[in-house]
């Protein structure tokens, strides 16, 4: 039975709301942070750990004591432009060797369950004519993200072969929620700022988990036996275009939604003209997945639907 946590990535966007949902349960709960534990008040179930940078020299031990599972949140997302040349080398310390070497000390401190959060980039990029990921499709990352988060899910099996430290892999698809940051942040700033939009002709369809949907599916791989070992890939179930994301996003803000027609061709290529062309695949093209496995074997159902959940974006509720 599982009683204590470590949570990792304490500060970030979903390690806070994940904290914020498991405070009120049943479990104690260690958190590990690498600059700044001031955000937590001190509390009799929670325990605030500042552990450094994340590589593979990182002591955890402290974090580790008494603790059953780990929901490792923490790694790294986006770089910097001055960080960029080396981001590959960066990528990995983070998130292969510094995830690779927390499981290894958790095995030795007798942890049993180790939830991973890594990416459906792992699955790809893209994808097409109305096709969608599955959990047992053969991996295909495409950018140095993808990569070092199937090279350390890869990793973790190894662990858990040699050790029998029960793993949990989550893919997540775009989260979104309060706080968010990243290209969705980015996007709801441009929507704000009331400039017309020239994806109108935009006819793609993307999956999204909003944050309160994918924090229950962690609680699930916390306490449901069958996910031990389990790949999981989870959204809202509620795939839409990028247009319409944005006039769902607008329609929350409490502002209208300018969008005009523009041919997508000459949208690609203006965006790779200038650089942007990563950013423009992720507006016009599509990324769907299915979690018929998820829900089966966790038994799961999103509670909350991608309208509720975009209204719940620009609010603390």
């Amino acid at each position: 039975m599982i009683s204590k946590l470590l949570i990792t990535g304490g500060t970030g966007f979903i390690g806070k709301a994940l904290i914020t949902k498991l405070k009120l349960s049943k479990y104690s709960i260690n958190i590990s942070t690498r600059k700044n534990n001031l955000i937590f008040p001190k509390e009799k179930k929670t325990l605030v750990f500042n552990t450094g940078e994340i590589n593979h020299k990182t002591d955890w031990f402290d974090a580790l004591t008494g603790v059953d599972c780990i929901v490792h949140c923490a790694g790294r997302a986006h770089m910097t432009e001055e960080l960029k040349k080396d981001s590959i080398d960066i990528y990995r310390n983070v998130n292969v060797k510094g995830t690779i070497n927390l499981a290894q000390q958790a095995a030795t401190c007798g942890v049993k369950r180790f939830i991973f959060l890594s990416s459906i980039k792992v699955n790809g990029e893209k994808t097409f004519s109305s096709t969608s990921y599955k959990f047992d499709d053969s991996p295909n990352p495409e950018d140095v993200y993808g990569i070092s988060k199937w090279e350390a899910e890869k990793g973790l099996w190894e662990v858990s072969k040699t050790t029998g430290l029960e793993v949990v892999i989550i893919r997540p698809t775009l989260v979104y929620g309060y706080g968010v940051k990243g290209n969705l942040g980015r996007l709801i700033k441009l929507i704000d700022s009331r400039l017309p939009l020239p994806l109108g002709l935009i006819k793609n369809k993307r999956s999204l988990i909003g944050i309160d949907n994918l924090v229950e599916v962690i609680r699930l791989c916390i306490e449901s036996y069958e996910a031990k070992g389990k790949t999981f890939l989870v959204s809202d179930g509620e795939d839409l275009s990028t247009p319409d994301l944005i006039k769902l996003i607008a329609s929350a803000m409490g502002r209208p939604s300018y969008l005009f027609p523009f041919p997508v061709s000459l949208l690609k290529f203006f965006g790779s003209f200038i650089g942007k062309q990563n950013e423009i695949d992720r507006l016009t093209g599509s990324l769907q997945v299915d979690t018929k496995h998820t829900r089966e074997i966790l038994k799961w159902k999103p509670s909350l639907s991608v309208n509720e959940g975009i209204k719940r974006m620009f609010s603390k509720v």
